[in-house]
């Protein structure tokens, strides 16, 4: 785990970000720049989760990890200046569907469930019928191919397929906290995320949804070349600063 703080006194709230990577790849340098751009926008203490990858260490593995770091992060707050009571989750792509897991999972249990969920393009389903998928095959940073090739990797079998701690589009939305969805139009995982999105509000969670129809997966990461990609992080800011 990797602590960002903003050079801000008094105590603050607390982000908890999972990186990206297809379950499989991806590492803290590699949120590295976003969770600096979430602690000095908000600001707020981010903590960068290094959970165990896929192959080696496919589902639940990483998930647990994720659900560790985030219940630790809650009991230890006060060391990194947090305040235990204002904490969220957030994460890109995989580490979306990996965010909304730990919010699912508190849900369920007896962790206290995050203030808010915050998905970057999240992946949620393996349905690879989607318009997306067929107009994006070969979108930019992310490719049909290679979602489907690493979803095999994530599972240990196809009876995991049907878990909604895997494809959370196709469990029960209620109850899951207040949400910040982000969608881009040149993404295979479009479609997807926009229909989370959807699925939760049906079921009364708050949810806002981003979608910049001209971008591709990953755009966030752009801020400093990309106009659309910082006024979408101001957006995405915004959230955080409601709670």
């Amino acid at each position: 785990m990797r602590a960002v703080r903003p050079t801000v006194d008094g105590t603050l709230p607390m982000v908890v970000v999972y990186h990206g990577g297809l379950w499989a790849l991806g590492s803290l340098d590699s949120i590295e720049d976003s969770c600096r751009e979430i602690a000095t926008r908000t600001p707020a203490v981010v903590l960068a989760v290094d959970y165990r990858l896929a192959p080696e260490h496919p589902f639940p593995t990483g998930l647990d990890d994720c659900i560790a770091a985030y219940a630790w992060a809650r009991e230890n707050a006060v060391a990194f200046g947090g305040d235990r009571t204002r904490v969220s989750v957030a994460g890109t792509s995989a580490g979306a569907n990996l965010a909304t897991g730990v919010a699912r999972f508190c849900r369920d249990g007896e962790i206290p469930t995050p203030d808010r969920q915050t998905l970057l393009y999240p992946m949620v389903d393996d349905d690879f019928s989607r318009d997306s998928y067929a107009e994006n095959e070969s979108g930019p940073l992310l490719s049909r191919d290679a979602v489907e090739r690493f979803w095999e990797r994530y599972l240990r079998s196809s009876v995991d397929r049907a878990n909604p701690y895997v494809a959370p589009l196709r469990g029960d939305q209620a109850g899951l906290p207040t949400t910040t969805v982000v969608t881009a139009g040149h993404d295979p995982l479009r479609d997807e995320g926009i229909a989370y999105a959807e699925a939760m509000a049906d079921e009364g969670v708050d949810v806002t949804h981003h979608h910049r129809p001209s971008m591709c997966h990953g755009f966030l990461s752009l801020t400093g070349e990309v106009k659309v990609a910082d006024e979408s992080m101001d957006a995405v800011i915004g959230g955080f600063r409601e709670h």
